[in-house]
């Protein structure tokens, strides 16, 4: 966040500095970037997080608001929520939220589901800054999500699109667990399965809150496929392959 803060205020200063001086402090920033960014992805295809024990499973649950379901057809990310947790521990101080800047009108149903609104936007950080934040806080550890296909669908999308960086984190459905924990329940919905665990969501289709309630959801998941004799993803996934 802090590198942003330094380019937009030599940006609002930038009348009284000489041009190739910004120019260098920008490609800088940009190399920088870059250089992460190529890290993250070599870091990425070395990682194998299957025989590490859920109790010491090292996850990021996000969440997205979008303005609908197809960003292949212009809709588009407009926040991002996240929190990070270990084992069947929630971080929850240590989170991740931002708002997507966005120009164009958005729709009064969407603006009436999230509570975002034009002005709210306006004055966000860009969608590649966003994303390139997110990405440090997430490191190389796997992303959780409800629903993860719509999160997944965005992301390699955004990343593409702004970043030219193909999308390559493992993403994990939370139904990837509960469907073994309560295989006679059908539970869909992040509500359903909230209520059903007695979790509570502080404010729904807010991305930060809605992740926080996923991350207590996945935690509480954690716990219950341990009490069935998985103590790894690997475990899980044999599981699945033999049903």
């Amino acid at each position: 966040m802090m590198r942003n803060q330094v380019v937009q205020f030599m940006k609002q200063l930038s009348g009284m500095l000489h041009p190739s001086l910004f120019a260098s402090v920008s490609n800088q920033n940009n190399a920088a970037n870059i250089a992460f960014l190529r890290q993250l992805q070599r870091e990425l295809k070395a990682e194998d997080v299957l025989q590490v024990p859920f109790s010491d499973l090292k996850v990021v649950v996000f969440d997205l608001e979008t303005t609908g379901f197809y960003p292949q057809k212009g809709d588009r990310i407009l926040s991002i929520g996240a929190v990070k947790v270990v084992g069947d521990q929630l971080k929850d101080s240590d989170v991740f939220y931002s708002l997507v800047n966005n120009i164009n009108p958005l729709p009064d149903t969407i603006k009436e589901l999230t509570g975002i609104c034009e002005d709210d936007l306006e004055h966000a950080p860009e969608l590649g800054t966003v994303l390139r934040e997110f990405y440090q806080f997430t490191q190389t550890v796997p992303l959780i999500a409800h629903h993860a296909t719509h999160e997944k669908n965005f992301m390699h999308h955004a990343s593409w699109s702004t970043l030219k960086m193909n999308f390559q984190h493992r993403v994990i459905d939370t139904s990837f667990l509960t469907k073994i924990v309560e295989p006679a329940k059908s539970l869909v919905s992040l509500d359903e399965c909230c209520n059903h665990f007695g979790i509570q969501i502080t404010k729904r289709h807010h991305a930060l809150h809605d992740a926080i309630a996923t991350a207590k959801l996945w935690t509480k998941s954690i716990q219950l496929i341990q009490e069935h004799g998985f103590h790894t993803l690997s475990d899980v996934y044999t599981h699945l392959a033999n049903r």
